[in-house]
């Protein structure tokens, strides 16, 4: 219990975090819809966040290299207040694609700063337990981000002040807390090939992922209003895309730990290609429907970049794992970056049924491509552990190796 309250600062700090960022691509994806953005405009508002992501997971560890952890996480913590305040300022597309770049700088950095405090205080004997509560804290207040969607009244003035207060209150814990901030480490090199050249199926894993969970956490609320469900139904319907992912990590997990993690790849996408097929088909209209094919859908293809970062780690130095899960990042980007625009675009142009047409399209590639590798190489004869890793720093990456 003293482990857990240790850390309980750290975790607050992230509940505020998910709670102001996680809700706004879908509020903003709502309020595009009401002041008449076009649906290539709604998309690239998410894809405006993942490429401030990117700025920020680069950017952070050299602020906190610069001016310290605190700092710099009130640093970030103001980029998302600014980002937030800034929607009720004006309605014009292009400012609110620039106000969520500013977002996403302040994700990226808010979560570096708060792994390298857990990475500085984890020990071999609580890895385990700081690590599965840190995960359990992310996935509810994930899930709680997707559910306020239902009180949140698109494009107005309180429900963006709303998501300020949570970026405000995320500096409340970090800064009050008595724990001794952590040991600046060294920024990690970008080498965007060293993935690709380590483990190919890994990095196309991670490729796909980024372009399938993009695609249903930036355009899925589009698609659930051309679907015609209310603002709290759409909260629902994200929020069961994310439950199906947490529920699928145990068995995922298990899996991948005893077979083959090619063949587990292959399953998780003949799966998703099966669920977002029949999707695009028109199979699950009918009552509740929605929700179930949603919960179906995160099952299958919310674990694939764990998998895909595992197979890749299996082939991984000691030395490099940094560097490997920062090229891993920069891999998942591009494709989280360019999906929300076209599946949006995609979306306007075909109907709400080509989104899920259009993640199938992807799985189908990655298949073709992991039955290749399994023919090109063997499988690695010592594996790492299959952990939840969720796509927020290069920093917890090295809470996985011991």
């Amino acid at each position: 219990m003293r482990l857990l309250i240790s850390f309980a600062a750290l975790f607050l700090s992230v509940i505020f975090v998910q709670l102001s960022s996680g809700a706004m691509g879908p509020l903003d994806a709502l309020s595009g819809v009401m002041l008449g953005f076009s649906a290539g405009e709604i998309g690239a508002l998410g894809s405006s966040h993942f490429f401030g992501f990117f700025i920020g997971c680069w950017w952070a560890p050299r602020l906190i290299g610069s001016v310290g952890p605190s700092r710099a996480f009130a640093a970030f913590a103001a980029c998302g207040i600014l980002g937030a305040l800034g929607h009720t300022l004006t309605d014009v597309a292009e400012a609110w694609m620039a106000l969520r770049i500013l977002s996403g700088i302040a994700v990226a950095g808010a979560y570096t700063v708060v792994e390298s405090w857990l990475q500085s205080k984890v020990t071999n004997a609580n890895r385990g337990r700081v690590l599965g509560v840190y995960r359990v804290v992310d996935i509810l207040a994930g899930l709680g981000a997707q559910l306020m969607i239902g009180f949140l009244e698109p494009a107005a003035y309180v429900s963006y002040n709303i998501l300020a207060i949570f970026a405000c209150l995320c500096l409340l814990p970090i800064t009050l807390t008595t724990s001794a901030p952590p040991a600046t480490g060294t920024a990690p090199r970008l080498r965007p090939k060293f993935a690709f050249r380590l483990s190919p199926l890994g990095a196309a894993g991670v490729f796909v992922s980024g372009i399938t969970m993009s695609a249903f956490r930036m355009a899925g609320p589009l698609y659930g209003t051309e679907q015609g469900l209310r603002n709290d139904q759409i909260g629902v319907f994200l929020a069961a895309g994310l439950l199906g992912g947490a529920l699928a990590q145990v068995p995922t997990g298990w899996l991948a730990d005893k077979i083959d993690r090619r063949h587990v790849l292959i399953g998780m996408s003949v799966t998703a290609l099966i669920v977002s097929g029949a999707i695009g088909g028109g199979l699950f209209a009918f009552e509740g429907g929605l929700y179930l094919s949603m919960l179906l859908f995160g099952f299958a293809s919310f674990p694939l970049f764990s998998v895909s970062a595992a197979h890749a780690n299996d082939f991984c130095p000691e030395g490099s794992v940094v560097e490997l899960n920062a090229s891993l990042m920069f891999t998942y980007s591009v494709g989280a970056i360019a999906s929300p625009y076209i599946a949006s675009v995609l979306i306007g142009g075909y109907g709400p049924r080509a989104l899920f047409i259009y993640i199938a399209a992807a799985h189908v590639a990655l298949i073709l491509f992991s039955l290749w590798r399994i023919r090109a190489r063997p499988a690695p004869v010592e594996k790492t552990p299959y952990t939840y890793r969720p796509r927020t720093s290069f920093i917890l990456q090295r809470l996985f190796r011991k």
